[in-house]
């Protein structure tokens, strides 16, 4: 057990939390720097499960990210892990300090150097079309440098990094998964009834291109979106700084990666498809036939799943369905749904 387990229970909350005691803080940062003080304390909005601060301290290694994992314990060793493997081949934040284990009253931890930068979203939003085009093509060939990681099978991954269980054994786990979502309580409060059923026939006519992909067995990031994308300007290019948050790193198809990050796309007017597909093929990812229709597929597993989470603001519960809808839409739209 964890030292100071019952003190931990304390900290689980329905959502992150937007501050800490200033002796648990400080118990922290003198836990990773000896003699340091914390001079400012920053929540920052990412993160819907766990609690990240932006720290600045009178000595050490300047600006840092306190990361706090609140929702899983284990999940502090797993992205540890895995910014171990990836490191040197995918820009990840620099670990400084990591408590896996947590510390005396406080959940794991780890402590991660400052990256200068703003998100692919807000970039974006700037309506600078170089800009994005630079940035979706930068983002593309990160895609495929994470995708060349493989593992012996496909599933969950968990601290090692290591696959654990699979999806779910057997065939057409990917349609039956969905069927597990549909079924959650969550779901159901939040998706009408209508969508459900709509859902549900058509992962099960598409069940023959889900069992394709059901033996791929690459790293996955798991939640590549727009907001998890850290770019900035470098030599007069825009590049990716840092890809944020891999909680949900699986071992699975890249298309997974590829459904998240286009999933605002319209294939009738692409804006960062195009830059973002030249990117990953000139870094050696692979796009087969169909990948669009299969990428799309793909996130609408993901697209389920976050339906059933606990804790989700209105707004993005009503985003993630017209998500769900329009690709059944799109899909049946094409002739193929």
């Amino acid at each position: 057990m964890i030292a100071g387990a019952p003190e931990q229970a304390r900290w689980i909350c329905a959502t992150p939390r937007r501050s800490l005691p200033a002796d648990v803080l400080d118990r922290i940062v003198n836990t990773a720097f000896p003699g340091s003080r914390v001079v400012s304390c920053e929540p920052l909005a990412a993160g819907l499960r766990n609690a990240n601060f932006k720290l600045g301290l009178d000595n050490g290694p300047g600006p840092a990210v306190l990361r706090v994992y609140e929702h899983d314990p284990s999940l502090c060793r797993k992205e540890i892990d895995l910014a171990r493997l990836v490191r040197g081949s995918v820009p990840t934040p620099e670990i400084l300090y990591a408590a896996p284990d947590g510390v005396a009253g406080v959940p794991p931890y780890a402590i991660m150097r400052w990256e200068e930068g703003i998100t692919f979203h807000e970039l974006k939003r700037s309506g600078d079309g170089d800009a994005v085009a630079q940035a979706a093509r930068a983002a593309g060939e990160v895609l495929a440098a994470i995708g060349r990681f493989a593992f012996s099978r496909p599933g969950w991954i968990a601290p090692g990094p290591a696959v654990t269980a699979p999806l779910l054994d057997g065939a057409d786990a990917m349609p039956r998964f969905i069927d597990l979502c549909l079924a959650a309580g969550n779901l159901q409060r939040r998706v009408p009834d209508d969508l459900r059923h709509r859902t549900r026939d058509f992962v099960w006519r598409c069940a023959p291109l889900y069992g394709s992909l059901e033996s791929e067995a690459h790293l996955v990031h798991g939640d590549f979106n727009k907001r998890d994308l850290l770019v900035r300007r470098r030599g007069g290019q825009w590049t990716i700084a840092a890809v944020l948050d891999w909680e949900f790193a699986v071992s699975g198809s890249p298309l997974a990666d590829i459904g998240s990050f286009l999933r605002y796309e319209r294939q009738a007017q692409p804006l960062i498809e195009p830059h973002f597909c030249a990117g990953c093929q000139s870094a050696g990812g692979k796009l087969q036939d169909g990948w669009r229709r299969l990428a799309r597929l793909l996130n609408l597993v993901a697209l389920c799943e976050s339906l059933t989470h606990d804790s989700l603001p209105p707004d993005v519960s009503a985003e993630l369905i017209e998500l769900v809808r329009f690709t059944i839409e799109e899909s049946r739209s094409d002739g193929r749904g």
